[in-house]
């Protein structure tokens, strides 16, 4: 669900109540529409405050974790720093019922004198924007500009003085209405359904709480609204008052809706959600900035690092394309060969018939003594070559055949393993969680020689700073690494691991070499399975089950020389299926 002007009401309230009275001790801007605001609190200690523009997921929420920054700080996080670091938070509040955020700020100027500022944060989908408004009214910046070829109604620059949002055509604050009157401007309505009817009548309300909305009045959320009676009526006003007293009394509850079947998040709600019945399970959060974090973070962190990631994914997708287009070729020119034998035996045939042929005939009359019903045949015979000649002709496209095979048989197999190889980094890439994973892929792909490295005459390339593979440790305390990438699989398979240690990986498909490290101990069957499930998650199978991972003793591992990175074979080994279980998983991590 989108951050609707329901929860938003919950979380600024909630935002509110933490950091009024804080101070902004630093500033940072980890991603181009991400900002994270360090603030340190009247009683003591601090909180990280994120602020996010992302088109698809816009939100504000407080955080635990560090967002890795750039390098360089960009122009509106130094903006920022200038007006509001060293900042008190005077309030943190929501206009209406309008889904914006306005975190209203006590500084000084340039001159020391006291000055209030306001921090605006519009979360509306593709129009989302970070603004700071200074204190006569007019733009400072904002982390998307809106010039006039973008937008001709609503114009976002420095310099400007701010203009909220346009209001939604038909749509009515449902803060100003009662049941009663809800439910009269029923009269008329068309075949439409209730929670459709409900979503465009009422501002701020998200398709989600339309739909329960419908459902506690009647039953279902399909039910024309047109249709419906008098105690029906009825029923929708009672609903419709209660969530109005809800919202206005502040009566929320921070709820994560997840799908009993997988235990995927499906939904989140600020006020109890009923419409799904049994099908998920309703967990209550501590907070909203846990509802929220638990909803968007991980997918959040997916998708800033494949956005990162977009010009080595681009690039090694372009390869793969290219090389599995020339496969293709490839084996469709091997099948043709296997006509070889065609060739020799039309040369024999010729051979065998040189008394009767003559230079300029442009077929032959054969007896064909191959085949045990001897037929006469006919072959095509060059008019401009003697019978010699023709002969040697089909018996070099016979030998070119034979040597295409061989060839092409060779080529095929090197492709495949380059194919297999780029299918891994791919894999690699979406398990990258910074940019020093990301970096460290880029030095491989160098490496392999499939990203080429542009060198220049003054800067001379630098070799990205070792990484430390996934690191856990079972219930039962045996230590357990992944490979984030190739040559980190090298290293822990071929270099680091001890020879009794065991190895898992999954069965034909790409993932990480894991290392279970026994330290002399005879490993459990609990340490097996759980080092089988981390194989099985740091894979392109982690959402399946019944995964087939391989394991053996290191010392069973051989690598053929010349062979790609990641690369291992190994004869001896055992099988184990396993269903990856992520909050196990990221249970036994060792962060």
């Amino acid at each position: 669900m989108p951050l609707d002007a329901v929860c938003l009401r919950a979380v600024a309230a909630e935002l509110d109540g933490v950091l009024r009275g804080g101070r902004i001790d630093k500033i940072y801007q980890p991603d181009r529409d991400e900002i994270v605001l360090s603030v340190r609190l009247l009683q003591g200690g601090g909180r990280k405050l994120m602020l996010t523009a992302e088109p698809s997921a816009p939100r504000l929420h407080l955080i635990e974790e560090n967002r890795e920054n750039p390098a360089a700080p960009p122009m509106f996080c130094m903006l920022l720093r200038k007006y509001i670091q060293g900042a008190r938070i005077a309030s943190i509040t929501q206009p209406a019922m309008e889904r914006m955020v306005v975190l209203t700020l006590d500084t000084t100027d340039e001159l020391g004198v006291p000055v209030q500022r306001e921090l605006i944060c519009e979360l509306m989908g593709k129009y989302s924007n970070l603004i700071l408004k200074g204190s006569d009214g007019r733009i400072l910046d904002a982390i998307r500009r809106i010039d006039g070829d973008i937008s001709g109604k609503r114009q976002v620059l420095p310099g400007l003085f701010y203009r909220m949002p346009p209001a939604q055509a038909g749509k009515t604050d449902p803060l100003t209405l009662t049941g009663a009157q809800l439910t009269a401007a029923l009269t008329g309505a068309e075949d439409q359904k209730l929670d459709k009817w409900l979503l465009g009548r009422l501002q701020g309300l998200s398709p989600l709480l339309c739909r329960e909305l419908a459902v506690q009045a009647v039953g279902e959320s399909g039910r024309p609204a047109g249709s419906l009676g008098p105690a029906e009526k009825d029923a929708l006003a009672a609903a419709f008052d209660r969530f109005t007293g809800a919202v206005r009394t502040g009566a929320f509850s921070p709820v994560l809706l997840v799908r009993k079947e997988d235990g995927a998040v499906q939904d989140f709600s600020c006020l109890p959600i009923t419409q799904y019945g049994g099908l998920v399970d309703v967990q209550q959060m501590d907070s909203f900035s846990a509802l929220l974090s638990a909803f968007y973070e991980k997918k959040g962190q997916a998708e800033r690092m494949r956005r990162r990631a977009g010009d080595l994914i681009k690039t090694v997708t372009s390869a793969r394309d290219r090389l599995a287009r020339k496969l293709a070729a490839q084996r469709e020119e091997l099948l043709q060969t296997q006509s070889r034998d065609e060739y020799k035996r039309m040369g024999e045939l010729i051979a065998a018939n040189f008394y009767q042929l003559e230079k300029g005939m442009t077929r032959a009359k054969v007896i064909d003594y191959f085949d045990e019903a001897c037929p006469e045949i006919e072959i095509q015979l060059d008019i401009r070559l003697t019978p010699q000649q023709n002969a040697q002709k089909y018996f070099k496209l016979y030998n070119k055949a034979k040597t295409a095979e061989t060839m092409l048989t060779e080529q095929i197999a090197a492709g495949e393993a380059d194919l297999s190889y780029l299918e891994s980094v791919l894999a690699a890439i979406d398990e990258a969680e910074n940019e020093r994973d990301l970096a460290e892929l880029r030095e491989e792909l160098i490496q392999t020689g499939v990203l080429s490295q542009k060198k220049s005459k003054n800067k001379r390339r630098v070799k990205p700073q070792a990484n430390e593979p996934f690191a856990y440790r079972t219930s039962d305390g045996f230590s357990v690494w992944a490979g984030k990438n190739n040559l980190q699989n090298d290293l822990l398979s071929m270099k680091t691991a001890y020879k009794r240690d065991i190895w898992f990986h999954t069965q034909k498909i790409h993932g990480s070499h894991v290392i279970l490290a026994v330290d002399g101990r005879a490993p459990t069957d609990t340490a097996l399975t759980e080092a089988a499930m981390i194989a099985a998650y740091h894979s392109k199978a982690k959402h399946s089950s019944m995964v087939p991972v391989d394991y053996t003793e290191v010392k069973n591992l051989k690598k053929p020389n010349g062979s790609k990175p990641g690369f291992v074979i190994y004869h001896v080994y055992q099988t184990a299926f396993v269903t990856p279980d992520e909050k196990l998983v990221e249970r036994l991590r060792i962060r």
